[in-house]
């Protein structure tokens, strides 16, 4: 058995066919020129390389591209069967589910109802969602490579217990990831679902080139993802963000933090809390999100009782981000959720105005940019990292 040592000839073409590979999936199908120009390659050096690539599964022909008088080019792409990933958004009252190729191109999708989740059915439910959304795609489930979970709560890495979420029963069980991982027979990782909103933000959203970023979802529920030299911030166990417990002046101060919405800032902005501020100040609505959408539109309309309840609205969320601030001073603030969303631009500019006159720094806010369902687009994003890296690996040497 051999092994490569740096400056022989099969680590240069390792890291040639890596470079490929990574043009090909930034840039979309390439020539032979096109990908020599790229990685500054020669021809013939360029033609081994794809043969290499289309022989190890990872490159295909995607036909013939004209140019001046009597040329051609062939042009070639990644090839999206080489690989497949699979992600989870799990709620109390339903598990859905995509599959993406290895582009990142998604092939199916799944919805599984879950009313009255037993416990002891996590890995069913998974298993469940993960097949459904394999057959939308044509797939049997064993060509998934990786399967990443989003989920209301933080597990902890040292018990595999999954905490801040008592509202997701049948999720509770020791061991849960170890169960995942034997029950779906592949690598699985489970991650907080705001977490995974901001790694899509990172991806492809307002937070992308940023390296120092915070996100605040506002929603039913209150969380933030951090993001700090790039990386996710998730804390000993796992808990790193769940600001909805985090005392601020105006809420009563947390003494059973174990029990749901009992204070803290999810205490005066989350979904309950918001329904009740704007109903006080006569707007009406059926849910947070809806009621924030007519206060937005009634503000643009020039109503004073809806421009003094987005204000209020504004300055406990305010509150909450400018601790944050005081500790993280982060780059950049990215909103999300319900009720930031049916704000929009009135109230992010609400928001940001209340938060300098707390802070020093002035991080500038920006409403999230990813639509769909941003969990799955970061569970996939995530999934689609690690299995790129594995198969890449793995395959070019």
């Amino acid at each position: 058995m051999t092994t490569s040592t740096p400056g022989t000839p099969s680590l240069l073409r390792a890291i040639n066919d890596r470079a490929a590979l990574e043009a090909l999936l930034a840039r979309g199908p390439l020539t032979r020129p096109e990908i020599g120009a790229i990685t500054g390659l020669s021809k013939p050096t360029a033609s081994q390389l794809l043969t290499r690539l289309r022989e190890a599964g990872l490159v295909v022909l995607d036909g013939i591209r004209e140019g001046g008088p009597g040329r051609t080019a062939e042009v070639y792409r990644i090839n999206p069967e080489a690989g497949y990933v699979a992600a989870l958004d799990v709620r109390r009252a339903r598990v859905r589910a995509a599959v993406a190729d290895l582009t990142g191109t998604v092939t199916g999708t799944f919805e599984l109802a879950t009313p009255g989740q037993a416990a002891g059915d996590a890995v069913d439910r998974a298993r469940s969602a993960v097949e459904g959304a394999a057959a939308d795609a044509g797939l049997s489930p064993d060509r998934i490579h990786r399967v990443v979970i989003g989920l209301p709560g933080a597990l902890d890495p040292r018990t595999e217990r999954l905490g801040y979420a008592s509202h997701l029963p049948g999720w509770h069980v020791p061991d849960l990831l170890s169960r995942l991982r034997d029950g779906l027979g592949r690598p699985v990782a489970v991650e907080n679902d705001v977490n995974l909103v901001a790694m899509a933000e990172l991806a492809h959203g307002q937070a992308a080139g940023s390296r120092d970023f915070v996100l605040l979802w506002v929603s039913a529920g209150i969380g933030m993802a951090i993001v700090l030299g790039g990386s996710l911030v998730r804390g000993a166990t796992g808990g790193a963000g769940e600001v909805g417990y985090m005392p601020v002046a105006a809420a009563p101060i947390i003494r059973g933090p174990g029990r749901a919405n009992t204070g803290g800032l999810q205490a005066v902005a989350g979904a309950p809390a918001v329904l009740k501020l704007l109903r006080a100040h006569g707007l009406r609505g059926g849910d947070a999100g809806q009621i924030v959408g007519r206060a937005r539109t009634a503000l643009e309309a020039g109503d004073e009782r809806a421009a003094a309840g987005l204000g209020e609205l504004a300055a406990r969320l305010a509150t909450g981000l400018a601790a944050i601030v005081s500790v993280l001073d982060p780059e950049l603030i990215v909103l999300a959720g319900d009720i930031p969303i049916a704000g929009g631009e009135p109230l992010r500019r609400l928001i940001e105005r209340e938060l300098y006159t707390m802070t020093i720094p002035r991080p500038p806010l920006r409403l999230s940019s990813v639509g769909g369902d941003p969990v799955l687009a970061g569970a996939l994003h995530l999934a689609l990292g690690e299995t790129r890296e594995h198969i890449f690996s793995n395959t070019v040497r």
